[in-house]
């Protein structure tokens, strides 16, 4: 049975990495449903190099292009140059804030809560009241702008804020077409979800033990699937129709979990 769980919180892993709906307000969430015993969020951390790979395994090719390329093309050495620009607030962020996220907004229910509601609000006003965009290839995003969007990824260090989704808004509100700015949260996750890796690696490294490997390993399979199955469907759905139905998804999760809590499940 926690080998099914430890599944299950794979694909949900894998599947909410890179929506805008928050995955780690999700796998909080579903552990404390499913009562799934996760002593210093080892499996969590673990599980997270699954979507990591799984994203460095789709852009393959233009992340070998970009390494390649970098000694001669002023294109490449200004795409790396973004992702680096736009990475570093919250390399600061985390560095002074991580503990306090971890320790106190990882407890709190109602955190999520409001975080998925007001996310929701935001992402529905930014789609109505956006600016017109005028960047519409992720590679060719200022620097002054992939600083704003890096500002904003640092509102994910709040659990339900999402990291994809404040890159995504963040991107939208800096001028970039949805499906750039889509892309554009994908190339940051890169470098922000490896240093993020690390960090928390370097925390439970001690509590890692063969009594949960083969629960990770699960979990690992399970997410590197998920996340590979879904990025591709939702940069369709987002050329499509946008992210309304994303934002209306966190506000009704948003509400059932304040029901939730109001009903003592969690």
């Amino acid at each position: 049975m926690t080998l099914l769980v430890a599944a299950l919180l794979g694909v949900i892993q894998g599947l909410t990495e890179f929506l805008p709906v928050s995955s780690t307000a999700h796998l909080l969430i579903g552990a404390r449903l499913l009562h799934f015993d996760d002593p210093g969020g080892v499996f969590t951390v673990m599980i997270q190099l699954g979507s990591i790979l799984a994203v460095m395994w789709l852009y393959r090719s233009k992340i070998l292009h970009i390494v390649m390329r970098l000694p001669s093309d002023p294109g490449a050495r200004h795409f790396a140059l973004m992702i680096l620009v736009a990475f570093l607030p919250a390399v600061f962020a985390g560095l002074l804030l991580a503990d306090y996220v971890t320790t106190v907004l990882y407890e709190s229910p109602k955190v999520f809560a409001t975080t998925f509601v007001a996310g929701g609000i935001v992402m529905l006003l930014v789609e109505r009241y956006r600016p017109a965009p005028t960047v519409l290839d992720a590679d060719r995003t200022p620097l002054s702008r992939a600083l704003g969007i890096g500002a904003c990824q640092v509102l994910a260090m709040v659990p339900g804020v999402s990291r994809s989704g404040a890159t995504i808004v963040g991107g939208m509100l800096m001028g970039l077409d949805r499906p750039a700015a889509a892309e554009f949260s994908f190339f940051l996750a890169m470098p922000t979800m490896m240093a993020a890796f690390a960090h928390s690696l370097l925390k439970v490294r001690h509590q890692l033990s063969s009594e949960r490997a083969l629960e990770i390993a699960i979990g690992f399979v399970m997410a590197f699937i998920a996340s590979v199955l879904v990025v591709k469907p939702f940069l369709a759905v987002v050329r499509r129709s946008g992210f309304a139905s994303f934002a209306w998804y966190r506000i009704v999760l948003g509400l059932a979990v304040f029901g939730a809590i109001a009903a003592h499940w969690l």
